[in-house]
């Protein structure tokens, strides 16, 4: 996927173009497109992954290229600049990180076998790592329908670890916006977390 395409992004130039390409069903552009933000999207997965790579199957490259999947198998690319794409991308990772802690879960728990637990202290031994998604996940979806630019800027940083100028950019507000709204939201999902 890297690098086969840099002749057609030097070619086409700024990322943008290779966007309104890509839209327009250009599949090397789209190709292009994801050589270009390659190593955005790896450091977006990377800091996503970095405090739960141990207790999740899914590593950095491995979340990449299921988003680039994910992207591949959507009807149309809606994202009209580098902020938006990416995103985008961390509304994908989020999806994609959320998949993978729901089916631990299930698999944890037995799926539909019948489950016997012949230890008691089993649980101490079981990482917490989908729990805490799955409790974020949940505490988001609460928080996106009292606001939803908050749960927005909680999603890129916490799922996509976009930093406060590529949020900003992506929402269309400044710096200083993201910054309160993030205080904000936190307030919020630690008081929603506090009561699960």
């Amino acid at each position: 996927m890297v690098s086969g395409h840099m002749r057609y992004i030097d070619s086409m130039g700024d990322i943008t173009v290779l966007l309104g390409r890509a839209r327009d069903g250009d599949r090397g552009a789209f190709d292009g497109l994801f050589d270009a933000l390659y190593p955005d999207l790896r450091r977006i997965a990377h800091a996503r992954l970095a405090s739960h790579q141990r207790n999740t199957m899914l590593n950095t490259t491995v979340l990449v290229h299921e988003c680039f999947l994910k992207f591949t198998a959507a009807d149309r690319l809606t994202p009209k600049d580098r902020s938006h794409f990416l995103a985008y991308g961390s509304q994908m990772m989020r999806s994609i990180i959320v998949d993978v802690a729901r089916a631990r879960q299930a698999e944890r728990r037995g799926g539909d076998a019948a489950h016997t637990t012949l230890n008691t202290d089993v649980r101490d031994g079981v990482p917490a790592g989908e729990d805490e998604i799955m409790d974020v996940h949940e505490a988001l979806e609460q928080l996106a329908g009292l606001d939803a630019r908050l749960a927005k800027v909680v999603e890129m940083r916490y799922f996509g670890g976009l930093r406060e100028a590529e949020i900003a950019e992506a929402l269309g507000v400044t710096e200083r916006t993201v910054r309160r709204d993030w205080e904000k939201a936190r307030l919020l999902l630690a008081a929603a977390l506090r009561t699960r």
